[in-house]
């Protein structure tokens, strides 16, 4: 029951914005195959004016992990800035997916 509690209080969530040559560069994908693999949810998400949203869900060292993993991106990326506000996670996503 204890490791039960402990891994509930380790859920975090963080909405990541990412700068750069990010989109149509495979970012989206690349994201979210490496949260799936990291057992995250939420969902990454191109916005108008060139960024991507990334919303990650889960274990606060994924979501770190995730963020190492955004810094560098895709091949063809070129990522210039990572900003993450951390807040308190809402369980509201069941995968992790691409919105359009």
């Amino acid at each position: 029951m204890q490791d039960e509690m402990s891994n509930a209080e380790e859920l975090s969530s963080a909405t990541i914005l990412v700068r750069g040559r990010v989109q149509g560069v495979y970012f989206r994908r690349f994201t979210v195959e490496n949260a799936q693999k990291l057992s995250l949810t939420g969902f990454a998400q191109n916005l108008p004016d060139g960024r991507v949203r990334v919303v990650a869900e889960g274990k606060a060292s994924s979501i770190q992990k995730l963020i190492d993993f955004l810094n560098i991106g895709p091949a063809l990326a070129d990522v210039e800035d990572v900003s993450v506000e951390w807040t308190e996670a809402t369980s509201e996503y069941s995968d992790f997916s691409i919105r359009r």
